[in-house]
C-alpha cells in the first residue's frame, strides 16, 4: 500500500561510506549519493524525522591504516575527518533534492558545519530537517556503529535503520555463501550469541539497553526505505 502510515516517527538512518560510491571502490559519485538523497526525500516528505550517521571508508579506512603500522588513535582521527567529508557531501545532495539539512560534528569544525549539540538536533528534527552527525563520537576506537546507536537513543527515535547492499541480515555473508538463510526477525542476543556481524556488539548491547529496534534492509534498491518503514519489501528486525 503506497498510502500506507509509516510505522515509525523519528528514525537514525545507518550508511556506510560505500553507499554513495557507486560502481567504485573509492571516492563518492553524485548519482549515487542523488539516489540515497531520494530515498530519504521520500521518508521526509511522508512526514517522518530523519537523522543519519554516515561512515568514512570510501574515503579513508582508520583502521586498516592502524594495522599496516599507524598509531590507531591518530588513523582513527582520520577517519573521522572522512565521515564529515562524506556528511558534508550528502548534505549538498539532500538540499538539492529540497530538503533542509544540517551537518553536526562531534569534532567542532564551525566553519564547514554546526558542532553536536543534542537539544539543537532535536530542534531540527522537530522542525522537518535531516541531522546528519559526522566525526563518530569524536574520541578513537570506535567504528561509526556506536555513534549510531548512541545519537539514535539521544534523538529518542523509534528505530535505526541500518541501510546495507544486501536484504536483511544473513547467517553467512549471502555473496559468498549461496546456503546462508535469512533472517526475518533476531533478538539483540541472538545477534551477539551467533556473532552476527550486523553493528558492533557494543552497539548491539546499546541498542538492546534502549529497547530502540534494528532495521536492516538494501538501501541500494530505489523506493525501498519508504517501503520498508511502511511494513513492506525484505528486511530483517532486531528486537
Amino acid at each position: 500500500m503506497a498510502d500506507a502510515a509509516p510505522r515509525y516517527k523519528r528514525i537514525l538512518l545507518k550508511l556506510s561510506g560505500e553507499a554513495g560510491v557507486g560502481g567504485d571502490s573509492f571516492g563518492i559519485d553524485p548519482k549515487t549519493l542523488a539516489a540515497v538523497s531520494e530515498e530519504i526525500a521520500q521518508v521526509v516528505n511522508a512526514g517522518v524525522q530523519v537523522c543519519v550517521v554516515v561512515g568514512g571508508g570510501n574515503i579513508f579506512r582508520g583502521a586498516a591504516l592502524a594495522e599496516a603500522g599507524m598509531e590507531r588513535a591518530t588513523a582513527d582521527y582520520m577517519g573521522m575527518l572522512a565521515t564529515v567529508m562524506n556528511a558534508l557531501a550528502l548534505q549538498a545532495s539532500l538540499e538539492k533534492a529540497g530538503v533542509y539539512t544540517r551537518v553536526q560534528s562531534a569534532i567542532p569544525m564551525e566553519a564547514v558545519c554546526e558542532p553536536y549539540i543534542r537539544r539543537r538536533a532535536l530542534r531540527h528534527l522537530e522542525k522537518g530537517r535531516v541531522v546528519i552527525f559526522a566525526a563518530g563520537l569524536g574520541a578513537p576506537f570506535f567504528t561509526t556503529d556506536t555513534p549510531a546507536a548512541l545519537r539514535s537513543a539521544e534523538m529518542g527515535c523509534d528505530a535505526l535503520f541500518k541501510g546495507t547492499s544486501v536484504d536483511g541480515v544473513y547467517s553467512a555473508d549471502p555473496k559468498k555463501d549461496s546456503e546462508a538463510k535469512r533472517y526475518e526477525t533476531l533478538s539483540y542476543q541472538e545477534v551477539l550469541a551467533k556473532n552476527l556481524r550486523v553493528m558492533d556488539s557494543s552497539a548491539v548491547s546499546l541498542m538492546r539497553d534502549n529497547h530502540i529496534p534494528i532495521v536492516v534492509f538494501n538501501i541500494r534498491e530505489r523506493g525501498n526505505l519508504l517501503k520498508v518503514l511502511n511494513g513492506e519489501g525484505v528486511f530483517t528486525t532486531i528486537a
